[in-house]
């Protein structure tokens, strides 16, 4: 059976350093942090009082207030980040055959806002069970790409993808798959997260997940530095519309870049941390290079993981080297989440979207906040350090790890 060709033909961004595209990559190449104090709740007796939220996000500008009322934060983000790609694909909602378009979302967690409050709400009352109707359907991590559906009709597969902060890649992946197999002519896919709460926080803390550095939150996420101290948390969402290559060229679509394909690995090694020898990554992206039918030299430009902790950024890396040889130090390299924060569950889509951007416009955005050299890195590699750079890119691959082992990447290509 002959694959059919997939393509991306729309994004939309909803993210801490821009709340569209067009803002988010102008974040992204002039190397902003998004990281901040906590303005959701007060986080003075919290081991870490900052996070990446979004700036100046009222979802009662994109939709109806009630409509808005009846959904969690994760699925708000979605609604709006969706919103933001079909328009830009310019999908003829009238015309297209809605059976034949899925929405396939990644979701780390899921409602986690109202699942906390809902609980806080019953352990302050008298022990009567008085809950919210739409507790549950504003919970439940599948309700994203429900309401992306309900609103727009479409009638394909409709789920979402649960693998910690692998999730939008796997639903990327996923997909892929069902363009390639003609099951579908279009897919909204990506993913959507929102865990700055009490909850998130304080269960990442308990971890050692998060960076602790209070005093200078703008500069805390700091992948590759040998001062890294942890991740810092973002919130936000990625959505991508991938379409079967004829069915775009048909209705003349605008392509941003051929989607070739995806690799998936577990590193089957420990609930949080990852291999140190990153055996898990290194398998993932041999995966990925194999199903996408690329050679190691052929890659110009990886988006990494990349998440500012101790452990996993060195065991990427090492992966890196080990998969690409002596072509490694010709790669652009660059973390993004210096920037965004970890988006968890939609980290996957918003750096893809940063990998699709910098091969649409020729720009490889910075791995900020770098300052000290951390002697176990292999200094020949190329991070992108602090300062975005030009290069034509033809191939770009997007790297995404979740807790669990899980691994996910994919790889894009330019289309002439």
């Amino acid at each position: 059976m002959q694959l059919k060709r997939v393509v991306v033909t729309g994004l939309g961004a909803l993210t801490p350093i821009g709340n569209n595209v067009e803002q988010y990559w102008n974040g992204l190449v002039n190397g902003v942090s998004g990281a901040a104090p906590i303005t959701y709740f007060d986080a003075a007796k919290f081991k870490t009082r900052f996070a990446c939220e979004l700036k100046g996000f009222d979802p009662k500008e994109y939709m109806d207030r009630k409509e808005a009322r009846k959904m969690d934060r994760f699925t708000q983000y979605a609604m709006v980040a969706s919103d933001e790609a079909i328009a830009d694909a310019k999908l003829n909602l009238d015309e297209i055959n809605k059976l034949r378009v899925g929405v396939i979302w990644g979701a780390g967690i899921g409602g986690l806002e109202t699942f906390q409050n809902e609980v806080i709400n019953y352990a302050q009352g008298d022990g009567t069970p008085r809950f919210n109707p739409f507790f549950i359907p504003k919970m439940i991590a599948d309700i994203a790409p429900g309401n992306i559906s309900i609103k727009n009709g479409f009638m394909g597969p409709n789920y979402t993808t649960v693998s910690a902060c692998a999730s939008a890649a796997n639903a990327m992946i996923d997909a892929l798959n069902y363009i390639r197999l003609g099951h579908c002519d279009v897919v909204v896919t990506g993913g959507s997260e929102a865990a700055v709460t009490i909850a998130g926080m304080g269960g990442f803390n308990a971890m050692h997940a998060l960076s602790t550095n209070n005093e200078n939150p703008e500069t805390a996420s700091r992948p590759f530095d040998a001062t890294r101290d942890g991740f810092v948390l973002g919130e936000g969402a990625g959505a991508i519309i991938l379409e079967e290559y004829e069915h775009a060229k048909a209705r003349g679509a605008k392509i941003y870049a051929e989607v070739v394909g995806g690799g998936l690995s577990s590193d089957a090694h420990h609930m949080t941390a990852p291999h140190p020898e990153g055996i898990g990554v290194i398998a993932v992206m041999k995966n990925c290079l194999e199903n996408a039918g690329l050679k190691p030299e052929e890659v110009d430009h990886i988006n990494t993981h990349g998440t500012s902790t101790p452990l996993g950024d060195v065991a990427e890396l090492k992966a890196i080297s080990e998969v690409f040889g002596d072509h490694a130090k010709n790669i652009n390299i660059n973390s993004t989440k210096s920037m965004t924060g970890h988006l968890l569950g939609a980290a996957g889509a918003v750096e893809a979207i940063a990998a699709i951007l910098a091969m649409e416009h020729g720009v490889v955005p910075p791995t900020i906040n770098h300052t000290t050299v951390d002697e176990n890195i292999n200094p020949e590699l190329n991070l992108t350090l602090n300062k975005a750079q030009k290069r034509d890119i033809k191939v770009a691959i997007s790297n995404t790890f979740g807790f669990g082992g899980h691994n996910a990447c994919v790889a894009f290509r330019k289309l002439d």
